[in-house]
């Protein structure tokens, strides 16, 4: 990989882990779910000139758009609410290896012994993670971050079935259909959203504006132009990133701790992921060929 292209994944990994830390932030004094709605229905403005015109298949669109938009970011938005960034972060790299499985079961994958390996140190190390001794159960954060990366990796798998479409048209998308069941269920089960984002004030709304244009617009775009240009196999593992830089913010801008848990279950669950992302498969492949197709 050049040197040029390596900084500017690591700046996109930057950009993430901030973002996990920033929507922790926020969410402590907003509803998560009002504050999933704000973002989508903001990124659906920003970026409406994609939505035309309409994709052919645009069913497996907006299923594909519900799973990694609108379910996975409910999902999210409530971990973050219920956990801290470092946790939730480390727990959601757990898409990969749910990716894996769920490719052996619907893409006839096969899955050799070094990939089991790390799929069983993944799940590990997230169960150390989310294992709470003071009540001997599962740490709620944990919990829905885990959700969060199978609804993900669902919309992952329903992806390789779509035809080719533009990485910014499929973002309009994904936020044209999650705005609209967010709405309804932050009225449903959440109040005090108005007062809460008036409170948040201008900070607020930049944490808003960072996570729709660093992050998906900036972000997301480039990363699709990194794929572009090699492997899956190779980038993926680079994107481990993110979860350390969610754990250095999370440590110096929300004081949060690093326990020997974290730190431990951390290692396992990366050790895991990377495992999985370095091993050359069909299923990868296939995505980095369609990633090519829909940035192209």
């Amino acid at each position: 990989m050049r040197l040029s292209d390596f900084l500017l994944l690591s700046l996109i990994c930057l950009v993430w882990g901030l973002n996990l830390v920033a929507t922790r932030w926020v969410v402590a004094d907003v509803p998560p779910l009002a504050y999933a709605f704000l973002r989508f229905a903001l990124i659906a403005v920003v970026l409406a000139p994609f939505l035309f015109p309409a994709p052919r298949n645009l069913g497996l669109v907006a299923l594909v758009g519900l799973c990694i938009g609108g379910l996975n970011f409910a999902f999210l938005f409530i971990a973050l609410k219920n956990g801290t960034a470092s946790s939730v972060a480390i727990a959601g790299q757990l898409g990969l290896p749910f990716s894996t499985i769920l490719s052996m079961a619907f893409l006839g994958e096969t899955v050799g012994w070094r990939r089991g390996l790390g799929m069983g140190l993944a799940f590990a190390g997230v169960v150390l993670i989310a294992y709470d001794p003071n009540t001997f159960g599962l740490s709620l954060g944990v919990a829905f971050a885990v959700l969060a990366a199978l609804v993900g990796s669902v919309g992952g798998i329903i992806m390789k079935r779509m035809e080719p479409i533009g990485p910014f048209q499929l973002q309009a998308w994904v936020a044209m259909v999650s705005w609209p069941i967010l709405l309804p269920l932050t009225l449903a089960t959440e109040t005090g959203q108005i007062a809460a984002v008036q409170a948040g004030g201008w900070g607020f709304l930049a944490a808003l504006a960072f996570s729709v244009f660093a992050v998906s617009i900036f972000g997301h775009g480039m990363f699709y132009e990194i794929v572009k240009k090699y492997e899956v196999t190779l980038v993926s593992p680079l994107t481990l990133m993110t979860p350390v830089w969610a754990v250095v913010f999370g440590v110096l801008l929300l004081h949060e701790t690093l326990t020997p848990q974290l730190a431990g279950g951390a290692a396992l669950a990366l050790t895991g992921v990377g495992m999985i992302a370095a091993r050359p498969n069909a299923a990868l492949r296939k995505l980095s060929a369609l990633f090519r197709e829909w940035t192209s």
